[in-house]
């Protein structure tokens, strides 16, 4: 079954269901500001969505890709990347679960080596990194990066 939704840029008023689909997915809510975002949308209102937010170093990041349980494998995530990516800055970077890196590489994303990370990115992946160790989860953060 394929999903039926459209994609938009975000209103104000999708600002709760960005926030909690957000923490749902696992992902990480800082930096959340419902303008730098886009939304796929269904009868059953949002249903994924979407950021490209400035990080430190003069750098952009793709970000904050989620998509509803029930939503998933129809399309929705590579609908909104593909829409992001779209006159997106390069290099655009993205952080993802070490496990999704093959998702991100069909859209010509490559993992970035530790010593070539921004200094941004080498922070925060020493940090993610020593969270998922305590959490237990068995997953790496991954630095990807399109040029």
């Amino acid at each position: 079954m394929s999903a039926s939704f459209t994609l938009r840029p975000a209103v104000e008023s999708d600002f709760p269901s960005i926030r909690a689909l957000i923490w749902r997915a696992r992902i990480n809510p800082t930096g959340l500001d419902w303008r730098r975002f886009t939304v796929a949308v269904s009868g059953s209102g949002v249903i994924g969505c979407g950021q490209l937010k400035p990080v430190p170093g003069g750098l952009t990041e793709l970000a904050s890709l989620a998509v509803e349980p029930a939503f998933r494998r129809q399309g929705v995530a590579r609908a909104l990347l593909e829409h992001l990516l779209d006159g997106s800055p390069r290099p655009l970077y993205l952080t993802c679960r070490s496990g999704l890196g093959g998702f991100y590489e069909k859209f010509g994303f490559v993992a970035v080596a530790p010593d070539d990370l921004p200094p941004y990115y080498r922070r925060l992946q020493r940090l993610a990194g020593l969270l998922m160790v305590l959490a237990g989860r068995g997953e790496t953060l991954l630095v990807m990066k399109l040029d």
